[in-house]
């Protein structure tokens, strides 16, 4: 059965965003891209990056993880602003929105209803992997979805902002393992935590 992976930058004191909920690694972010966190990210997870920058980049890799990226409203108006209209168009892209009343692009699917359920279907199809690129709200909507953690974790912190489950998530402890890990030279590094089962 496929998974959803929450694969998301993060800094040290678990923020995913400054408090406007801009893009950290855009033009006007905090944190610039290392080199070597590049080489990485291409490397590994070259469908993560927007079609922007792998058309700028050379990258043509498919990619072995995801097929599917899913996103929350506010998420997706940072590509809006930018004037993407579908920032992965490698990628199925599904938009959860109660407020759009119709998809800007007739690549992107908008889904209004209950997210957990419309993931649960997801989940049921064949295919690769589900990557959830965030927005903090949506990723507490489907907490108890998620089954793998990669955090792309920046040697940076802020203090405030969007915490990585957003400022309502409900308190729910759950345990994680660490499977895999890469530390960069630049201080940045790849995090990744499956979900460990229930005790019982």
């Amino acid at each position: 059965m496929r998974k959803l992976v929450y694969f998301i930058a993060t800094t040290l004191d678990g923020f995913i965003a400054g408090p406007d909920g801009a893009d950290p690694t855009g033009p006007d972010g905090f944190w610039p891209i290392p080199e070597d966190y590049l080489k990485h990210l291409i490397a590994e997870y070259p469908e993560t990056l927007p079609g922007p920058a792998r058309a700028a980049l050379g990258v043509t890799a498919e990619g072995t993880r995801f097929d599917t990226v899913v996103e929350g409203r506010r998420s997706y108006q940072i590509g809006l602003d930018a004037g993407l209209t579908d920032a992965y168009p490698h990628l199925r892209h599904l938009v959860f929105s109660r407020t759009l009343g119709e998809s800007p692009d007739p690549a992107v699917e908008l889904v209004a209803g209950d997210p957990a359920a419309r993931i649960r279907e997801l989940k049921q199809e064949d295919g690769k992997d589900i990557w959830l690129v965030g927005g903090g709200e949506l990723a507490a909507s489907l907490y108890a979805e998620i089954d793998t953690l990669i955090l792309k974790l920046s040697p940076t912190t802020i203090g405030a902002g969007i915490p990585l489950f957003g400022g309502r998530a409900a308190f729910e402890p759950a345990a994680w393992t660490l499977t895999d890990h890469t530390v960069l030279g630049s201080g940045a590094a790849y995090l990744t935590y499956r979900r460990a089962p229930v005790a019982g």
